[in-house]
């Protein structure tokens, strides 16, 4: 569903985690090296999704050569968590990249893990469906009350 109008999401609960993680396909030619670490996301995704407890609030992903995938954490804990727990779908996922790739080049993975504290965050959507922080938060119309951006950033601290 579109919102034809302009919208901003806030989040409740304090803290937040943005995590943005992906891959790069260096040598493609190279199908068996990189193929596996593109069926394994999927697995990692579908057990977060099943398991809300665990911490995953939501998720945006962009194809490509070098993927990108926007994941919204409850908390840093969380995310930590899951990437140590034995029994979850990444740490086999880990084991295999380092055991098939590790550092030979034909495959890069990278990641960015950024807190975000309350009344530090902005976001505007017009125009679109939920997306983003719009996704896993709570979705609202910018009014005249609303202010501006660093008005709203004020207001959410």
């Amino acid at each position: 569903m579109i919102h034809n109008q302009r919208m901003f999401a806030q989040m409740s609960g304090g803290e937040f985690v943005v995590f943005l993680i992906g891959a790069r396909v260096n040598r493609w030619w190279k199908i068996h090296k990189w193929l596996p670490i593109t069926q394994a996301m999927p697995k990692m995704l579908r057990e977060l999704i099943a398991n809300p407890e665990l911490g995953l609030l939501g998720y945006e992903m962009f194809p490509g050569r070098t993927t990108l995938m926007i994941q919204y954490w409850r908390s840093m804990d969380h995310l930590i968590e899951y990437a140590r727990a034995r029994d979850s779908e990444h740490l086999p996922a880990w084991s295999d990249f380092n055991r098939r790739v590790g550092t030979n080049g034909d495959v890069g993975i990278w990641h960015e893990t950024y807190v975000v504290k309350p009344g530090q965050y902005e976001n505007i959507y017009t125009n679109m469906p939920p997306f983003g922080l719009g996704r896993v938060g709570e979705l609202r119309p910018i009014s005249e009350r609303s202010g501006t951006a660093r008005e709203r950033i004020a207001h959410a601290a």
